[in-house]
């Protein structure tokens, strides 16, 4: 599968542009609105999760007990890709300077097998991971979520489950992004009847302005709110999910609810000029290629460049390539297969990555593979987080693909993942992305699926100054890496940051997506000269990321809501 099909791109035509100027760019010719306060600030794809999350920092609740609120409420305002079926990655920096991450992804079941998606030709059966029962793994989001808050927050499980409980049992009303996405995925909801009773009433699809009331969904919270962790991998919750499991041929079983568990792991670390930076580790492959991409343009001067130049796209394509080839062999699921992360973070390493970089020419993906060393769309949503006592959050979330498989657990209103698709289905075939893989990524019982998921913290002198990250899977990392540089490099404000146009590169296929607005006529011809010749643009539906951030400055705090996505920023008086 090629970007041009994942993205439903079109090529980029000399037509298309003209003169030196620029395409229309959505984001920047309109005004992006920034968020201030002086004692915290929440950024979230969700108008209402944001405003969840603010008000629990008003209440006296630090960073972690914000994202734990907002990460249930996700689950209802934003069910596309917020979940309690899915999984995801939490970066934390606390106020003392310590920094960890909560590894929640998905695990493969116990009965999974390394071929359980290929024909008896050892062909990849078309869809068979991403649309059906097979697809799912086992839930982590709800072990994440309540592992971070017993370790950190400080909050009660009611507290911070009551207002996630509250929207479902009360309702929301339908905005027009939400009416709209329902109605767009109608026709895959109406294949499960569970599905189609919830995201459509008496078989009609539900309009903007509408009351939307997720009872279901809401008892289920309430369960985990009385029992924890006990009230989603055990008990009714449990009985109905491997009930659907049993009925549709899937594979999660109780002994793999029983089983699961979140993971504290230690971050990615590095510095980047004068800032350091603090990511999520294997199995999310996004620290590594952000620190190794980062380390490459620390040798070179970007900001000198200046942000939009030939030679800074050049440069940051030429990392890209370099970092996603190694991706594709080296990364995978730490506990069972040896990554080599000391090796590449290290900044010579790095070094040794970028000697053949021509400033003046393209390399080839063909004669760019993985370095030498010795025997990681919308369908995803990030939340930032800082509180006023010095703590920040940075956490993404999936069902993969935009409300995962389409099935609803009948009887408790949360949708499956179909995560199973970000294994290596077999070797050297892409995934949905379009990305491609080895062993490292092979499916085995119990083993986690790599991810692009890239929840960042960037800190100076101990404290945090920027939290982002973004979905887009294959893009999430450059997404990320976009927003850092033009945030420390090109000195731009954080609304200017998340705004301004994307590209992404990554490895193979051979294709530079960018969005509208990112190059000019003369820019795209200088490019195509040094060898960038496969440009495609994308349509406004299939823009890259959606980098929900926050900063800390010296006025206070600002937030940002990526406008390729919606949501808001929401920000907290400072206490008296």
């Amino acid at each position: 599968m090629t970007f041009r099909r994942l993205f439903t791109a079109v090529a980029l035509f000399s037509t298309l542009l003209s003169g030196c100027a620029a395409d229309k760019n959505p984001m920047t010719d309109n005004a992006v609105s920034a968020a201030s306060a002086k004692g915290g600030m929440v950024a979230t794809r969700s108008a209402l999760a944001s405003q969840v999350g603010a008000n629990i920092l008003g209440r006296g609740g630090n960073a972690i007990d914000a994202a734990v609120a907002v990460g249930f409420a996700l689950a209802v305002t934003h069910p596309a890709a917020g979940n309690l079926g899915g999984g995801g990655f939490m970066v934390i920096s606390l106020a003392d300077g310590t920094t960890v991450a909560n590894d929640h992804r998905e695990m493969a079941p116990g009965r999974a097998t390394k071929d359980m998606f290929l024909d008896i030709d050892s062909q990849v059966v078309e869809g068979l991971s991403i649309r059906s029962h097979l697809a799912s793994g086992v839930p982590g989001s709800v072990a994440g979520l309540l592992d971070a808050l017993t370790k950190y927050g400080t909050m009660s499980r009611a507290e911070v489950l009551q207002p996630a409980i509250d929207l479902a049992k009360n309702g929301i009303v339908l905005d027009e992004d939400l009416a709209g996405s329902f109605q767009r995925n109608s026709q895959k909801f109406a294949n499960y009847p569970a599905s189609a009773a919830i995201f459509s009433r008496d078989g009609q699809a539900y309009e903007v302005g509408d009351l939307w009331v997720q009872a279901d969904l809401a008892a289920a919270l309430e369960r985990i709110k009385a029992e924890g962790k006990a009230g989603f991998y055990a008990g009714k919750t449990a009985d109905l999910l491997v009930a659907e499991m049993q009925r549709g041929g899937g594979l999660i079983s109780h002994a793999d609810l029983r089983n699961y568990h979140s993971v504290w792991r230690q971050t990615i670390a590095s510095s980047y000029r004068s800032y350091d930076i603090v990511s999520m580790p294997p199995p999310s492959s996004g620290g590594i290629l952000l620190v190794q991409m980062l380390n490459m343009l620390e040798t070179v001067d970007i900001a000198g460049m200046g942000y939009g130049s030939v030679q800074s796209i050049h440069t940051l394509i030429e990392a890209e390539r370099r970092a996603y080839a190694d991706r594709a062999t080296y990364l995978g699921d730490s506990d069972f297969y040896p990554v080599p992360i000391s090796k590449l973070t290290d900044k010579a390493y790095a070094l040794e990555r970028f000697a053949d970089f021509d400033p003046s020419e393209a390399s080839t993906s063909q004669d760019t593979g993985a370095g030498q060393i010795p025997a990681e769309s919308m369908e995803t949503t990030h939340a930032s987080i800082i509180d006023g006592q010095g703590n920040a959050v940075a956490y993404t979330t999936t069902l993969n693909l935009s409300y995962g498989n389409k099935i609803v657990v009948p009887g408790a209103g949360f949708l499956l993942n179909n995560e199973m698709d970000d294994f290596v289905l077999k070797e050297n075939v892409a995934n949905y992305y379009g990305l491609i893989g080895g062993e490292a990524n092979s499916i085995q019982p119990g083993k986690r699926m790599l991810s692009s998921m890239s929840p960042t913290i960037v800190l100076k002198d101990d404290q945090p100054v920027l939290v982002t990250g973004s979905p887009g899977g294959s893009t999430i990392i450059t997404t990320t890496l976009q927003v850092i540089v033009n945030v420390l490099d090109h000195g731009m404000s954080l609304a200017d940051a998340v705004a301004s146009p994307r590209f992404h590169h990554q490895w193979l296929p051979e294709e530079v997506l960018i969005e509208p607005g990112a190059l000019t006529q003369q820019t795209r011809t200088e490019l195509e000269a040094m060898g960038h010749n496969e440009i495609v643009l994308l349509e406004q539906d299939a823009l890259l990321g959606d980098a929900n951030s926050v900063m800390r400055t010296a006025q206070g705090f600002v937030g940002v809501a990526d406008p390729r996505g919606g949501g808001a920023a929401v920000g907290v008086r400072a206490s008296k």
